[in-house]
């Protein structure tokens, strides 16, 4: 009987550094998550919007230059 209370290996539990620690990589992992997701979704944003704004500048580019009759130059 007491060659198994021998066998039985106390682990300690982890320290609290190692804790803190854990937790300051894992909080900063998921900001840099939420960053990269960001950053993507403004990217994809401003390449729709500048997608759109071509667009609108081709259709511009065939409309009657009003301006131009109301100062007399072309």
């Amino acid at each position: 009987m007491s060659d198994g209370i021998n066998r039985i290996v106390f682990v300690p539990p982890p320290q609290l550094d190692d804790r803190i620690e854990t937790h300051h990589v894992t909080r900063e992992f998921h900001r840099e998550v939420g960053y990269r997701r960001d950053f993507e979704a403004y990217c994809q944003w401003y390449h729709e919007t500048a997608e759109r704004h071509r667009q609108e500048f081709q259709k511009m580019q065939g409309d009657i230059n009003i301006f131009g009759w109301f100062s007399r130059r072309r």
